[in-house]
C-alpha cells in the first residue's frame, strides 16, 4: 500500500493538490493513462504482464478545472492538526478545544478564536480570558491557507507527499504551525 492508510495524493496537471484517493484508485489512473506517477509508495500490483509499484503520488496527464471553497472547514482535527497536536498555553499534548475568547462572553466560533488546549489547561481557564489568568498565546490563530490544507485537511499526512504541500506538516510537532494571512 501507498501509505499506512492506503492512500495517494492526486496532483492536478500543473502539481496542485486536488485530493487524495486510495491507492488502488492511483494505480487505476496510472494504468489507464489518466495520471503519472511522480512518487513511488510501498508495495508492487502483478499481473501477467505487467508489474506496477503503488504510487504515492500521481499526476493528472490532463488539466482539470475543480471550483474550491474559499476556507478551509473549521473542525476538531483541523484545529488539532495546525496547532500541531499540541496545547496552546502550555505546550502538552492537546485532548480538547478551547475559544480563546469564551462564547458565553460572545466569542465567536471562528479560526481566529478556537485553539487546541490540554484538558488541564481547559479546566482552569474555564470561561475567563486569558489576560484575567495572566496567560499569553504563543502564537495568533488564524485560519490555515492554502489549497493543500483543503485537500488534506485531518488526514494522515504522508511524508512523501510534503514537496506538493504547501505548508502542511507531515507530523505533529512540539513547534505550533500557523500561517498568517496574506
Amino acid at each position: 500500500m501507498a501509505t499506512a492508510d492506503g492512500s495517494a495524493l492526486v496532483l492536478n496537471a500543473t502539481y496542485e493538490p486536488l485530493c487524495v484517493v486510495s491507492s488502488r484508485r492511483a494505480a487505476v489512473l496510472v494504468l489507464t493513462a489518466k495520471a503519472v506517477a511522480v512518487a513511488d509508495g510501498d508495495g508492487v500490483l502483478h499481473s501477467e504482464r505487467t508489474a506496477l509499484t503503488v504510487p504515492a503520488v500521481v499526476r493528472l496527464s490532463r488539466y482539470v478545472r475543480v471550483p474550491y471553497r474559499p476556507t478551509v472547514p473549521l473542525t476538531r482535527k483541523a484545529v488539532f492538526a495546525r496547532d500541531g497536536g499540541r496545547c496552546v498555553y502550555c505546550g502538552a499534548a492537546a485532548t480538547s478545544l478551547d475559544h480563546v475568547v469564551p462564547k458565553s462572553r460572545g466569542g465567536p466560533h471562528t479560526w481566529e478564536n478556537v485553539v487546541s488546549a490540554c484538558s488541564r489547561c481547559n479546566h482552569v481557564k474555564a470561561d475567563r480570558a486569558i489576560a484575567e489568568l495572566g496567560w499569553r498565546l504563543r502564537a495568533r490563530p488564524s485560519a490555515p491557507l492554502g489549497a493543500s490544507w483543503r485537500v488534506v485537511g485531518a488526514r494522515r499526512v504522508d511524508p512523501r507527499w510534503e514537496p506538493f504541500l504547501d505548508g502542511v506538516p507531515a507530523e505533529a510537532s512540539d513547534e505550533l504551525v500557523w500561517e498568517e494571512p496574506a
